[in-house]
């Protein structure tokens, strides 16, 4: 590692990911790769009786791999609740030997509201206070939990922030306003704190995964019409899985990529570049 700068790396014993949205989607398969690359996962998701046994699997093959792992089934928005998890975190990197570290922040919080800004029957418009959780939870969040990691001193020098977003946050889709907005304010929040955080060696990078079929992207309307488009625009001519963004996600992570900052990354296999 000679070529990478000591300001910008800082070796640690123990190695963790926190992981926002750990129980599915992206957040599950980049925990469980990033795992198998030798970190230990702090995952924070939100999940109700039909949905923990996803989250159970995944913490489970996670341990497996002989990695400390906590999850905890909480609504990462929460400032209460983030403040807990944060006095968790100090209390576990206190339990252990040697130099500690949070090397990879990713956020990847997916609980918004679907619903038209405007409409004929005005009861089915998007309210205030769906907007103002749309944009707390999908994007806003983000820049508390960075706050929190950094002025903690839980993430030294090289460690990496990365928020997911999509295609959605520059295109117009029904009843998707809120999200979309969502996204643009997160890819904008990104390049803020990639900005703000060098100082600290740390960088900031939005990861823009091309047309996925997870169960968020399932609650959004019209979805065989977006798979349809993605497969035709697609020059793989296939949808792009959470694995394929967990694979360059760790990649990604890797001391080598220490000058990649305050970027759009597309993981897509090339969909983002096709507009016909």
């Amino acid at each position: 590692m000679s070529d990478i700068p000591s300001s910008i790396y800082t070796p640690a014993d123990n190695q963790y990911a926190l992981v926002l949205g750990a129980s599915s989607g992206f957040g599950g398969a980049c925990a469980l790769a990033l795992a198998k690359d030798g970190m230990n996962i702090f995952g924070v998701h939100l999940d109700r009786a039909a949905t923990i046994p996803n989250a159970e699997k995944i913490r489970q093959e996670i341990e497996s791999l002989g990695r400390r792992t906590i999850f905890w089934n909480v609504n990462a928005a929460d400032p209460a609740v983030r403040g807990t998890i944060i006095e968790d975190i100090k209390k576990e990197f206190a339990s252990q030997k040697g130099t500690t570290t949070i090397r990879v922040l990713l956020h990847s919080l997916a609980f918004g509201t679907l619903k038209p800004f405007i409409s004929e029957n005005q009861a089915e418009e998007l309210n205030q206070k769906q907007m103002e959780m749309t944009l707390d939870v999908m994007a806003n969040s983000l820049v508390y939990w960075s706050q929190d990691i950094i002025n903690n001193k839980l993430m030294l020098p090289g460690g990496r922030i990365y928020a997911m977003t999509s295609q959605g946050g520059q295109k117009v889709l029904p009843a998707y306003g809120a999200v979309s907005a969502a996204k643009a304010a997160l890819e904008s929040h990104i390049r803020q704190i990639a900005f703000e955080s060098g100082k600290f060696g740390i960088t900031a990078n939005a990861v823009r995964a091309g047309v996925t079929d997870t169960p968020a992207f399932r609650k959004i309307p019209n979805t065989e019409i977006l798979i349809n488009n993605a497969l035709r625009r697609n020059p793989f001519s296939r949808l792009t899985t959470p694995e394929d963004v967990a694979k360059a996600l760790v990649n990604l992570c890797k001391p080598e990529m220490y000058w990649v900052n305050g970027n759009v990354l597309g993981v897509d296999g090339g969909e983002g570049a096709v507009d016909f």
